[in-house]
């Protein structure tokens, strides 16, 4: 080897096993990113909505409550379980009038293409409000999902009168979550047809 690799900072040569990288020092980091945050750490957290809120914004169609709703039935926490439940049965007879369609198949036959071109046709010349579910399946070994659905349906995505949930399967076999009858309901007391 030349004397001028030799000399290069960023390699060190050992006698006895040859070359090999140094490791540099690098950029020291900040105890937190937001320093205001760990002084105020209950000022930053999200707002938990009550039974009343969460149940006025679905009957006003609030996707902001949607979503909030969904995390809610989709929470394994024993607290979120019991208040999802109370949601549930006072926006039950909001439930019911919806016309369900579920669409399978395997990765990359065009499930996401086809409910962009069928949603399309609904909301622009049915005049339809809807909602879709998309259930991703979650990795066996990081329990991570892709949930990639939402971005393929670039138009549909950010249509009004169009809600799109993307949930992990987390484990739950045949295509569906453990709470995607519960999201159902809630989509229907939102007002999606």
């Amino acid at each position: 080897m030349s004397q001028a690799s030799k000399e290069n900072k960023n390699i060190e040569y050992d006698e006895n096993n040859g070359f090999a990288l140094s490791i540099s020092k690098g950029v020291s980091q900040p105890d937190s990113i937001n320093p205001n945050l760990s002084l105020h750490p209950k000022k930053y957290r999200r707002k938990s909505l009550t039974k009343e809120e969460l149940s006025n914004g679905l009957r006003n169609g609030n996707r902001m409550v949607l979503a909030k709703a969904i995390t809610l039935v989709e929470s394994s926490r024993l607290s979120d379980q019991k208040l999802a439940q109370e949601l549930l049965q006072e926006v039950m007879p909001l439930t019911g009038h919806s016309i369900r369609i579920g669409i399978t198949g395997v990765p990359g036959v065009g499930k996401s293409t086809f409910i962009e071109s069928f949603g399309l046709h609904l909301v622009n010349k049915e005049n339809r409000k809807i909602a879709i579910l998309a259930i991703d399946p979650s990795s066996q070994k990081s329990k991570g999902s892709i949930l990639g659905d939402k971005t393929r349906m670039e138009k549909l995505s950010v249509h009004p009168n169009v809600f799109i949930r993307p949930s992990p399967t987390s484990g739950s076999l045949g295509g569906v979550t453990e709470q995607t009858r519960e999201s159902i309901l809630l989509c229907e007391a939102a007002g999606y047809d």
